[in-house]
């Protein structure tokens, strides 16, 4: 049976691969396929904003990763999230709107020597694909795929902790996505008349399912990509080997494969390739097709360190869920007004400061939430409390994504290498101090804040930095695992264009092509990367 060719194949229906899908198959002449490992998002929960709860953990949506056991923090095991439906990780992510500094983008056009990736050049392609809540403006779009709300609900205490921080000399921040995020204020949302809206949503329904040149295949798990000798006798991706849970089957591109696989899942489907660490792949008996070192390496995150404050005369979820009646309520506002917990993201208020006077801009991020547990997924505590979550956004640690065996069912290692920095220690200690200064503000006085976790009795940097590592936990942020880079980098995986070094015909798209983590939550930035990646494969083919 001759493999159905199609002009781009696009491997991975999250955040980026949507919206490829969306940009390409709009000229009806060429034909699309996307390939999701996944299922549709047809789960309620995806839909519901607090279903994540129901979403991460569970193997319908998520991919059920984990990382190594990390000495930083102190050899514990994470979770690690990713998604595995239509729409990936926009449909079981915070849903936080989120661009960055502009600093992150003026960084990238140094580190790849090409100024297309200025903040100034980033911008229009930011506007480009959203639909702010506000309307158009300088900084914002409106009437495009991807709406930007306001949340629909406010707690006192969340209110209290604003103000308190605001004491503390944090400036009011009405819009973090200006390029210059630091203040507290509320975050906004991807969310649409209090919906979660996936990327699934926004740019594959219904345009894209319209389309007769357009194509779709559900739990398809791309196993390896194909390659042929090209005109110049360099390799060139001509196509990918899919498992379809019955049989393995082959589609071609005559074009153009584009990897969206994601900051784990691509740099895998690149090793099972024969692309990446020569030592590595020999060693598991893959073939070399390019000896890529950087692929997988470069892993960055954003380590969220959990500080908990127990309140008193102040309603939080804690209790508010823990009777029928505070459920019931719950359930009852969000089916009548969409708004309410139901409606939350995993965090409502927002700040941007900095670990220290002489750090030369905002260097930690807080997501602040009126509610508290011992980990992700365990239940609520039964007392008040606010959870003050704060990461450092520009950490120095680096870690690393590899093959365990040559089988493309086997997950990746994951060993994110957390705190493995001296710096990042040390911003870990400071920025506990920080969660403490703003917590001892007036504002916050008549709740009476107890710091219950970590616990006020740690005092020294080596005593907050080991409690971090107790109780830190990743805020799904993973990048970098196939970074861009100058021709003069050997660990730069894809030049400026996003196209892989050493091959032709293939890209990678999704955040694993950031050199460095942006200042903030990833998903943005993903999509302007893929609304840019667009452009650049349409222009290729004109």
């Amino acid at each position: 049976m001759t493999p159905p060719e199609f002009d781009y194949i696009i491997v991975g229906a999250g955040s980026a691969g949507s919206l490829l899908a969306n940009r390409l198959s709009a000229d009806r002449t060429k034909r699309v396929l996307l390939i999701e490992a996944g299922g549709k998002d047809d789960y309620h929960w995806i839909h519901i904003p607090v279903g994540y709860l129901y979403c991460i953990g569970n193997p319908r949506t998520d991919w059920l990763y984990q990382t190594e056991s990390e000495p930083g923090l102190n050899g514990r095991s994470l979770r690690y999230p990713r998604g595995k439906t239509l729409g990936g990780c926009s449909s079981i992510n915070g849903m936080i709107y989120m661009r960055g500094q502009s600093r992150d983008y003026d960084q990238w056009a140094s580190l790849t020597g090409d100024a297309r990736w200025r903040w100034d050049e980033c911008l229009p392609d930011f506007k480009r694909h959203e639909d702010y809540h506000r309307g158009a403006d300088a900084m914002h779009g409106a009437g495009g795929e991807w709406r930007v709300d306001k949340q629909r609900l406010r707690w006192d205490i969340l209110d209290a902790f604003a103000q308190a921080a605001r004491e503390a000399g944090l400036p009011a921040n009405d819009d973090f996505n200006r390029g210059n995020n630091e203040g507290v204020g509320y975050f906004e949302v991807n969310q649409k008349n209090g919906w979660r809206w996936n990327t699934a949503k926004a740019f594959l329904r219904p345009t894209c399912y319209g389309r007769p040149n357009f194509e779709l295949w559900t739990r398809a798990q791309v196993s390896r990509l194909l390659f042929e000798p090209g005109a110049d006798g360099a390799p060139r991706c001509v196509g990918v080997q899919v498992w379809t849970g019955r049989a393995m089957v082959t589609a071609r591109a005559s074009r153009e494969v584009l990897l969206s696989a994601g900051s784990i899942g691509s740099p895998q489907i690149l090793q099972l390739s024969g692309l990446g660490p020569a030592d590595e792949l020999q060693a598991l008996g893959i073939p070399v097709l390019r000896d890529l070192p950087g692929v997988g390496a470069n892993l960055q995150d954003h380590l969220q360190i959990r500080a908990v404050y127990q309140v008193k005369g102040a309603a939080t979820l804690n209790t508010i869920a823990s009777s029928l009646w505070g459920r019931l309520g719950i359930g009852l506002e969000y089916a009548l007004r969409r708004s309410g917990p139901m409606s939350m993201a995993p965090s409502q208020l927002g700040a941007f400061t900095r670990s220290s006077p002489d750090k030369p801009w905002p260097d930690l991020e807080f997501h602040v939430q009126p509610l508290s547990l011992d980990a992700f997924g365990e239940p609520l505590h039964r007392f008040d409390a606010f959870t003050a979550s704060v990461c450092n956004l520009n950490p120095s640690s680096r870690g690393k994504v590899s093959l365990v065996s040559a089988r493309f069912e086997d997950a990746p290692r994951i060993a994110p290498n957390y705190l493995s920095t001296t710096e990042d220690r040390e911003v870990a200690a400071q920025s506990l101090r920080v969660v403490r200064r703003i917590a001892s503000q007036p504002a916050l006085a008549r709740y009476q804040p107890q710091e219950w976790k970590p616990g006020p009795q740690y005092e020294s940097d080596e005593d907050l930095a080991r409690l971090a590592g107790d109780i830190a936990t990743t805020i799904f942020h993973p990048v970098g695992t196939t970074k861009m880079g100058r021709d003069d980098d050997p660990m730069a995986v894809l030049d400026s264009e996003l196209r892989v070094r050493g091959v032709a015909g293939l890209r990678v798209v999704d955040a694993g092509a950031m050199p460095t983590i942006t200042s903030g939550n990833t998903n943005a930035p993903t999509l302007m990367m893929a609304e840019k990646a667009a452009n650049w494969v349409l222009s290729a083919a004109a």
